[in-house]
């Protein structure tokens, strides 16, 4: 399944966290876990900007436990528990010590279908199987046991398969679920393909 049209390590070290936020749309997450492959077309991200966002788990230089990865070198997984709920799935970004991260919010399911459905409890293929950052992980399988993974690994990796968008395919918005964060909730670092209907629902 992995080929040369894997992202390379430079991609993720961009320090422009919004640029690669936009840049992933549009490329492949693939899993592989116990030789069940499954994958997805990335089709919605938030951008988090590290120390200076109030959004960001790593705001005003926050160094614990759970977001010590981010401070490490781009490209790797950085996978957290929401609410108790849910695992997010984010792409670490930028140099060492620069905290930034993706959150990847939706994929339109590619690869392996029949695994995803099996993984979400469902039997026929709606937005509902990967349309959100929580039912996203639970379709590729990803849990906290995949916090810290390299995404040029063999369990968790992402690819370019040359699907091009348009700046006009792009639809820019505000982040969602972020109040908290003030003025900086209002910051337009969510973006995903427009008319795809994997996007998630504010």
């Amino acid at each position: 399944m992995k080929n040369n049209k894997q992202l390379p390590k430079y991609f993720y070290l961009q320090d422009d966290v919004q640029w690669v936020a936009q840049q992933l749309l549009g490329k492949v997450i693939y899993t592989n876990i116990n030789g069940l492959v499954t994958g997805g077309i990335i089709v919605e991200t938030e951008a988090y900007n590290g120390i200076t966002d109030k959004a960001s788990h790593a705001y005003g230089r926050r160094f614990t436990e759970r977001t010590k990865v981010m401070y490490g070198e781009g490209g790797v997984s950085y996978v957290y528990l929401c609410y108790g709920i849910h695992y997010l799935f984010n792409v670490v970004t930028g140099p060492i010590d620069v905290p930034q991260a993706v959150l990847v919010r939706g994929i339109e399911p590619i690869v392996g279908l029949d695994y995803m459905l099996k993984r979400r409890n469902m039997e026929v293929l709606t937005p509902r199987l990967s349309a959100g950052p929580g039912t996203l992980t639970q379709a590729l399988g990803i849990a906290g046991n995949f916090n810290g993974k390299s995404l040029s690994g063999d369990d968790i990796w992402i690819e370019d398969v040359g699907i091009s968008l348009d700046e006009q395919d792009i639809v820019v918005s505000t982040r969602i679920g972020v109040e908290y964060a003030k003025e900086d909730a209002l910051l337009p670092w969510r973006y995903y393909i427009k008319g795809n209907r994997f996007v998630s629902r504010k």
